[in-house]
């Protein structure tokens, strides 16, 4: 079956769907059904992490979608992410070959560094956020910089296609820069109106890497978003956009992310959102629409992890 989508092209030549399925937040007994709703709907681009404790229902779905023939490997872009308590260089190959075990497959289309700051060293069973006697996360003696030339050698093995970064700052993103032989192909990070990463956006594209957005409509579902939160899927600016080309928000949010040129990768675990969300080719957003869509931002950032705000490699001190 023809999947409609775009591509972008990364600096190592390697094509990607510009809209991906998210499985962020998706619970155990959801995911499955959900990624098969999401590869018969079209989406050939799945985004997985191992601390989204979800990769072996993930990898079923793929599995399954396959065995039918609905879909090649080949045809499929996966994702995944090194986790905080891995970047010790000695963990990177065991623990993405976990992660491929998991999901059924031979090899990732695409492995990113979670985020740039390290927890302390963990075992595969070991909780996701080490905690001492306080209850305040342990943080680790990684360096992203060792864990990258870790992540080069998993390409140089054939084990992954491309490799990235998420949560990088500028200045991190140089540091790793300075010291590649493979250069990252994309930074995925929280992006939508009221966070739109333009600086870092350039920056990135100056440099030949692509920005995904993950929360593109602003993470309704989080479970720290509190009451008074300010919604964007109800935001009446982005309401009225969506009425004028007769479309839901959430399609606006993703459109206006594809045509800036990023990556984008929304979670539903409901098939009619599934199928709506990957709904966006049949219009275009009025340059004009883009930029008023552009002045909603805020630095309305969701997701801090201010618990890590006091580590060295904690990336939102920095403007961007």
């Amino acid at each position: 079956m023809a999947s409609k989508n775009q591509f972008v092209t990364f600096n190592n030549g390697q094509k990607y769907p510009i809209l991906g399925f998210g499985t962020w937040k998706s619970k155990p007994g959801e995911v499955e059904e959900a990624v098969k709703a999401a590869i018969d709907t079209g989406y050939r681009h799945i985004d997985c992490a191992m601390v989204y404790e979800n990769e072996t229902e993930v990898g079923k779905a793929i599995k399954q979608k396959i065995d039918e023939g609905v879909v090649k490997r080949e045809d499929l872009f996966i994702t995944s992410k090194l986790w905080n308590t891995f970047h010790q260089p000695d963990y990177v190959e065991t623990v993405l070959k976990k992660t491929l075990s998991n999901l059924q497959i031979e090899y990732l289309d695409l492995y990113l560094i979670h985020w740039p700051m390290a927890y302390k060293e963990g075992k595969l069973e070991d909780e996701w956020f080490p905690k001492d006697a306080n209850g305040v996360t342990i943080e680790g003696n990684g360096s992203y910089i060792e864990t990258w030339k870790a992540m080069e050698n998993l390409v140089q093995k054939g084990l992954v296609k491309s490799i990235g970064i998420s949560n990088f700052n500028k200045k991190q993103t140089e540091n790793i820069l300075n010291i590649a032989t493979i250069k990252p192909v994309v930074n995925q990070v929280e992006c939508h109106p009221y966070l739109n990463q333009k600086k870092l956006k350039e920056f990135s594209e100056q440099n030949n890497i692509l920005i995904t957005a993950y929360s593109p409509l602003g993470s309704p579902d989080r479970p720290w978003a509190k009451p008074e939160d300010p919604s964007l899927l109800d935001d009446p600016k982005i309401v009225a956009i969506a009425k004028k080309y007769n479309k839901t928000t959430a399609q606006i949010l993703i459109k206006y992310q594809v045509q800036r040129g990023i990556i984008v990768i929304p979670k539903s675990v409901t098939k009619s959102r599934i199928e709506s969300n990957f709904d966006i080719w049949d219009f275009t957003l009025e340059q004009g629409d883009i930029d008023a869509i552009d002045t909603f931002d805020c630095n309305g950032r969701v997701l801090h992890l201010n618990w890590n705000s006091h580590y060295k490699d904690y990336p939102f001190h920095d403007e961007y």
